[in-house]
């Protein structure tokens, strides 16, 4: 659940999921301004250089790992609201998930597109953690010890927030740069 600071009234905090009650709620996001919108995120599937080798040749067991974990991840982010209780439904018009290969993991980035009344960080999220399970999925047969690690929100884009992305020399991976200022790790939401 988001935890909100506006920059109007920045000691207003608040979870935008919760009723006063404290009853879970879909935020109503009706009176908001249509803006594009895009988010990219990351995730990492750690394994063994010669699961690395057989994965960039595509000489694993079930096939071409990185062709079938780029279908579901595009297939995830469009099946989003379905997942994730309290998420929008929202026209996507763009999903793109990338792999980089290195010596011992591959790392998975997607970027999730849209012109609408809230961002697409979740459809991102969802696409690249759909993604790496593929991965995941169709190395095990050789590596039962492969690890999923480090999903997180690089960058965003649009709406009243604005844009910001993750610092990468921060020491902190939370860490986001902005145009006006960096949200915290609540706001990112």
């Amino acid at each position: 659940m988001a935890v909100v600071t506006t920059p109007e009234n920045s000691s207003l905090t608040h979870l935008t999921h919760l009723r006063q009650d404290g009853t879970a709620a879909m935020v109503d996001v009706s009176e908001k301004a249509v803006t594009t919108r895009e988010a990219t995120a990351t995730g990492t599937v750690s394994t063994t250089p010669e699961v690395m080798a057989l994965l960039g040749a595509g000489g694993l067991p079930k096939g071409d790992a990185l062709a079938v974990a780029r279908v579901a991840g595009i297939m995830a982010a469009k099946k989003t609201p379905d997942l994730i209780a309290l998420c929008h439904p929202l026209p996507i018009s763009k999903v793109t998930v990338d792999f980089e290969l290195g010596d011992t993991a591959v790392t998975v980035l997607a970027t999730v597109k849209t012109r609408g009344v809230t961002g697409v960080e979740m459809e991102a999220l969802t696409a690249v953690s759909v993604a790496a399970l593929n991965v995941y999925d169709m190395i095990k047969a050789v590596d039962k010890h492969a690890v999923i690690s480090g999903i997180q929100v690089l960058a965003k884009s649009g709406g009243k927030s604005g844009s910001w992305a993750v610092d990468a020399t921060a020491a902190d991976p939370a860490a986001a740069t902005s145009e006006s200022a960096a949200p915290s790790r609540g706001d990112l939401a």
